[in-house]
């Protein structure tokens, strides 16, 4: 081994068996294998772990407390890392704030480029801004004065005659002008008073030439000076001049270009109306009359249906009786008029419910309140800003003719276009030749990665995990280092096929920049780009965690899983037969929502539709935020979006085939709790079974214990009085890892030890969330509920996970086939339901999306429909039916390009088909 490579020896973290691997530095490796085989433990638990805190430990104390700290992982010694970067596979972003233009970095060159090369316009009439200084306004005076006489003139402070009078001499003046009239200081009539608002001080008086620049300089100057950065020339006409930015036309004031101008974090440049959110929150009606068709007294108004205003209630009544408004007639029959005084007006003490809202706000400072107020609110564009974000002094300052607002519209293509046609004067071009240089790199790299369809405005939270992970990447690019240590994980997450050979060659570039690229993947055409495979398993979770192969992807055999589907030896069989589409689907029509205009799609029923389509082509817009949403609305009675929180709905103008359905669920890849104490066997409505199971054993019913007395999660159980059923202790370290110990009282079991006693078959209630999945089939296959609930979970590939595994361990891919399990529950209950699944695939191998794909197949058969929004050229090829989108990302997107059974995608030409043509052939 060289002792240039890095070497892992004797990893343990989590399931790993104590495996020794080595790996090339500066190459692309690829980590693979069957989901829970260890991948990520090794690449990030381990490898990235301990790079990034031998970096932290060797920065100062004080530098480490505002740092992550990370734990030590569990590995016998580790030689040859370098300072390692992880770019994961999550959004953390949750603030409004965060654009992809601040991620990127492209926002704030966009500041240095308007702060050093910007043109001011005037915020109200939009004429130039500028501000004056001796040799301009000498230039002026020459080009518009020559040849004439012309006195230069200054305003003086206000001040009484007398000390008027002995300044102005002791500074060497000798003569003012008082409207039209000059008079000599020391021949004053007596009737002019120096105390005069009209008085002007003569600096000079002299004809205009070219000869004649340096005298007129100097008297401009010395006006500038004594008049407080003001002069005025008058000849045949007058012409004013000031030091201060302001409109050449209005005289309104100007602000000096800084680069926090424009900048919406900054109260010196965010709008003063939404404070740089591009939105303001206002009641909306559509939400305070959430049901059109209810009546006042089933509580149309919803804010007054709340059991604290009982009052506004009997209010309410008497008032619609007063005004002859019928209570039992539903609020969309209601007349206009009717409808706008229950809304807006007032009468005696009756006051609408938009004012009553509006009257609360001043009791905002009550957290019930604010919650109750959002409810009735909806964020709408920003009108003083119109959503832009910034002041209008910030709006109004043009870089080769374009406000800031536009181009923080543009996608990266549109910058790039942009800059390469923007001209700028000789001077403002040296200026700014660095800034455009840095804006060109990162535009290019966001292009680069498929993420050309984002506007820089894009907010970053509404971004996926693949996009926020592949701005990350961009960044990466951007930092031009070497001999850094870069850890992906499934980059190829949200990419069509046509982009994934772009962000391989960006993988390479890294690479041949002197780097170690280590990704975690399962996508097979970047598997066979690696220079060096790493395969762990043979399984998943305590049969997986080996070492399987390492070495140069060409030596890899067929004796492996990922061998065998590289080498071709085992494939994803294409179906025999495919369902036929009949004669009911939903049929939308019109549906428009960002990229998508007016889109008219059906979706047949009791199918398996695979909608896909390049990155960015409107896929998840048209399935969850219009279809989802509008379906939801239907069959549920609530969309369910958050809108006044900026999740938006698409609008249709007509649905069709919706009575066809009972339900409709939205199986997506949200973590299925946010508390460690949420585990598989509870979602899944398991533990219950576990638990009643113990309580039922003698030793249990002798001492009165009933199956609360099994809850780690309810007081006065039996969980562990000294950590309440967590299991450890968390011990703050400041500027260290958070120690996370196992509580001493119980040895991390989370039970009491009397509770520990109860035991079947030798297994305490504490060892049996200590199994797996397939342990425990074996050890309760008598128990037929809970042997169907774990059953499910095997079905879905999940049989490796730990029963009391916490949530927040798993994987977005695994969190979302958890769902799919808790579906099949319904199956057998009847009932036509549609399931939409957001690219259910991450995470899982070949050989795992087959066990995927007959599950979905297991939904269809049984009378459901299964809408899927995938790039997985294996789950597309077994669709019933394939809806295409594109032809290409963001505002090139949006349309439907081809829609059929894979066979007719693939004769169609489309992207989608070029690439699934092969694939079809190959079977």
């Amino acid at each position: 081994m060289s002792h240039k490579d890095l070497i892992v020896h004797e990893a343990r973290q989590n399931n790993l068996k104590g495996i020794t691997v080595r790996i090339p530095r500066r190459a692309l490796t690829i980590v693979t294998g069957p989901s829970g085989s260890g991948k990520s433990s090794l690449a990030f638990d381990t490898i990235y772990a301990e790079g990034q805190r031998r970096y932290v430990e060797s920065l100062s104390t004080y530098a480490k407390q505002f740092l992550e700290r990370m734990a030590k992982p569990d590995v016998g010694r580790l030689e040859g890392i370098s300072p390692s970067v992880a770019i994961e596979q999550k959004n953390p972003t949750t603030s409004s704030r965060s654009t992809v233009g601040t991620a990127t970095e492209i926002q704030d060159y966009l500041r240095l480029l308007w702060a050093r090369a910007g043109v001011p316009h005037c915020r109200k009439c939009d004429a130039l801004v500028q501000s004056d200084s001796p040799s301009s306004a000498t230039q002026q005076v020459l080009d518009t004065m020559d040849g004439q006489s012309v006195t230069i003139l200054f305003k003086p402070p206000r001040a009484s005659h007398d000390v008027m009078l002995e300044t102005l001499s002791s500074l060497g003046f000798v003569r003012v002008m008082i409207g039209d009239d000059v008079h000599r200081i020391d021949d004053l009539p007596k009737n002019v008073s120096l105390d005069n608002s009209k008085l002007s001080v003569v600096v000079d008086r002299t004809t205009t030439s070219e000869k004649k620049r340096s005298r007129l300089a100097d008297s401009i100057a010395t006006a500038f000076v004594e008049g407080s950065g003001t002069a005025e020339v008058r000849g045949e006409e007058s012409i004013k001049f000031s030091q201060a930015l302001r409109c050449i036309e209005c005289e309104t004031p100007g602000t000096r270009l800084t680069p926090s101008l424009f900048s919406f974090n900054n109260p010196h440049g965010a709008c003063d109306t939404c404070s740089g959110f591009g939105a303001v929150l206002e009641y909306d009606e559509a939400l305070i009359v959430p049901d059109r068709s209810a009546t006042l007294q089933q509580g149309a108004i919803d804010p007054w249906t709340k059991p604290r205003y009982t009052s506004r209630r009997t209010l309410l009544r008497s008032t619609a009786e007063k005004h002859g408004i019928g209570t039992d007639i539903a609020w969309s029959k209601l007349k206009e008029m009717d409808r706008n005084l229950l809304l807006y007006g007032k009468s005696g003490r009756f006051v609408g419910a938009i004012p009553f809202l509006q009257g609360l706000e001043k009791k905002r400072y009550k957290q019930y309140i604010r919650v109750f107020l959002r409810q009735y609110q909806k964020a709408q564009t920003c009108p003083e800003c119109s959503g832009n974000r910034l002041k209008p002094d910030a709006l109004a300052v043009r870089v080769g003719g374009s406000r800031m607002g536009e181009v923080a519209n543009m996608t990266p293509p549109q910058l790039l276009t942009w800059l390469k046609n923007l001209e700028l004067g000789e001077l403002k071009s040296s200026i700014a030749q660095p800034i455009l240089k840095e804006l060109k790199a990162r535009a290019s790299f966001l292009d680069d990665v498929g993420l050309g369809y984002l506007t820089f405005d894009r907010q970053t939270r509404t971004l996926s995990g693949g996009e926020a992970q592949r701005i990350s990447l961009s960044n990466a690019l951007g930092a031009n280092l070497m001999d850094t240590l870069y850890v992906l994980d499934e980059p190829t997450i949200g990419l069509h096929s046509r982009d994934t050979a772009r962000l391989i060659s960006l993988l390479e570039k890294l690479r041949d920049a002197g780097n170690t690229v280590l990704v975690v993947e399962h996508d097979m055409d970047t598997v066979k780009k690696a220079d060096w495979i790493v395969e762990l398993g043979p399984k998943s979770g305590e049969q997986g965690g080996e070492l399987v192969f390492a070495g140069p992807i060409g030596s890899i055999g067929s004796d492996t899983a990922t061998g065998a589907y590289l080498n071709g030896e085992r494939t994803i069989p294409v179906p025999v037969l495919r369902r036929t589409p009949g004669n009911r689907a939903i049929s939308m029509k019109g549906a428009t929502l960002n990229n998508i205009k007016k889109l008219d799609v059906d979706f047949p029923l009791n199918c398996l539709t695979v909608v896909t389509g390049v990155s960015g082509s409107g896929k998840s817009t048209l399935v969850h935020n219009v279809l989802y949403r509008q379906l939801a609305k239907r069959v549920k009675g609530s969309h369910g979006a958050k809108e006044h929180l900026g999740e938006q709905i698409g609008s249709i103008s007509s649905l069709t085939g919706w009575k066809h359905l009972d339900d409709v669920v939205l199986v997506d890849q949200t973590p299925i709790g946010k508390s460690p104490r949420s585990n598989p066997v509870t979602y899944v409505k398991g533990f219950d079974d576990v638990r009643s199971l113990f309580a039922r054993q003698p030793l249990s019913q002798a001492r009165g214990y009933t199956p609360t007395t099994f809850s780690f999660n309810a007081h006065g159980g039996g969980r562990c009085k000294n950590c309440d059923g967590a299991g450890f202790i968390i011990v703050e370290m400041v500027f260290m890892a958070d120690v996370f110990v196992a509580c001493e009282r119980c040895d991390g079991t989370r039970y009491e030890r009397e509770v520990r006693e109860v035991k079947i078959a030798g297994f305490s209630i504490a060892d049996v969330l200590n199994l797996t999945v397939d342990e425990a089939i074996l050890r309760f296959k008598h128990q037929d509920k809970l042997g169907r609930a774990l059953w499910r979970l095997q079905q879905v590939g999940l049989g490796y996970l730990k029963l009391g595994q916490p949530a927040t361990t798993l994987s977005g891919g695994e969190a979302q086939r958890l769902k799919i399990a808790r579906q099949l529950a319904t199956v057998s209950k009847g009932g036509r339901r549609l399931y939409i699944l957001d690219e259910p695939t991450t995470g899982l191998h070949s050989s795992d999306v087959f066990v995927l794909a007959k599950v979905l197949d297991r939904l269809v058969d049984a009378g459901h429909t299964v809408i899927v929004i995938e790039h997985n050229l294996d789950l597309v090829k077994r669709a019933d039916w394939v809806i295409d989108m594109g032809p290409e990302g963001g505002p090139a997107g949006g349309t439907v390009v081809a829609v059929g059974t894979p066979e007719q995608i693939a004769a169609s030409g489309s992207h989608t088909g070029q690439f699934l043509a092969p694939v079809l052939n190959a079977d």
